[in-house]
């Protein structure tokens, strides 16, 4: 049930079920841990998580080897853009294997830090052909590689690890793979480029593919590109608001008013409510916009933002009119 929560991205079902165990005094397992770590993760709930791994290695010494574990706890570090005490963790770990390594790779590449990222595969790969053969670069690994060069700007070594994947380790390439070439060329404003790439994929193209061109095409203002990139996405999916807003701008920015307030009007009838989380202490808090649970409160939150601006206003902040905000 743990598991299924997580894969679902009910993460706080997950974590409260897990709880649950734990006051029933339910034994654990590395596998359980493991999920319960995956989802801390998922909410980047990290005091939490690492409350979660010290109470289990203290009631099963054993688990503190688990490297399966311990990779769960690197993963949580990475997905949470804490790369100090992840690095620490890999430091620390003697026997590392491709999730360890392939991990620390894509934990460097989210946080922008492409050289770190690129030194670190280029000694997995000197160890996994010299002296270790388990941890040889896999599909994932090269997802990090590529994102490293995307975020570093770096197109040729993009295409050469891509070409390399395929070549050298006989991998065949997966969505994400493609699309980040795709946001490889994007980043670089080499739209054309993208373009070209998609439409060469010897697979179909997907919506998320789609929407990184469409990004693109915002960001450099590529009018006619991005009503043809919008057409391919509403084929495959035409409910995602993101699309409306990113061709909204577009128009915004080349005066396009008309076409900006249709855009904008459909927006208005598609959007879906906002969701955030917040972890305070071992409590896992659940926002959504419009909820009747935040209306009934709303004299509260007015409250605190109304001193919230008077110290800010005491400092010589600017601020806005509050009550235009509801």
């Amino acid at each position: 049930m743990i598991a299924a929560y997580t894969e679902n991205e009910n993460h706080v079902e997950a974590i409260e079920l897990f709880k649950r165990m734990e006051a029933e005094k339910t034994e654990l397992d590395e596998v359980i841990v493991t999920v319960a770590l995956s989802a801390c993760a998922g909410l980047g709930a990290v005091q939490m998580g690492e409350q979660i791994y010290s109470r289990s290695i203290k009631r099963k010494r054993r688990l503190a080897m688990d490297l399966t574990l311990r990779n769960s706890l690197l993963n949580m570090y990475v997905k949470s853009g804490d790369i100090e005490k992840a690095r620490k963790l890999f430091d620390g770990t003697l026997r590392k294997d491709v999730t360890t390594y392939t991990s620390m790779i894509v934990g460097y590449a989210l946080n922008g830090q492409a050289q770190e990222s690129l030194e670190l595969f280029k000694k997995m790969k000197t160890i996994g052909q010299s002296q270790d053969s388990s941890v040889t670069p896999n599909d994932v690994t090269f997802i990090g590689v590529l994102m490293a060069c995307s975020h570093g700007g770096l197109v040729e070594e993009g295409k050469r690890h891509f070409r390399s994947m395929v070549e050298d380790y006989n991998l065949k390439p997966r969505d994400a793979h493609f699309g980040c070439m795709v946001d490889l060329f994007c980043r670089s404003g080499r739209l054309k480029d993208a373009h070209e790439f998609i439409n060469q994929m010897p697979v179909k193209p997907n919506a998320v593919i789609w929407r990184t061109l469409l990004s693109a095409c915002s960001l450099y203002g590529n009018v006619e590109l991005a009503e043809e990139v919008q057409g391919r996405i509403f084929e495959l999916d035409d409910d995602h608001v993101g699309d409306y807003v990113a061709l909204s701008n577009i128009y915004a920015s080349k005066g396009m008013w008309d076409e900006k307030l249709k855009m904008r009007d459909r927006v208005r009838k598609r959007r879906l409510p906002g969701k955030s989380w917040i972890e305070v202490g071992s409590i896992i808090a659940e926002f959504v916009s419009g909820d009747d649970d935040e209306k009934l409160m709303m004299g509260e939150i007015s409250e605190v933002l109304r001193s919230l601006v008077a110290c800010m206003t005491g400092y010589d902040y600017v601020v806005g009119n509050l009550n235009s905000s509801y």
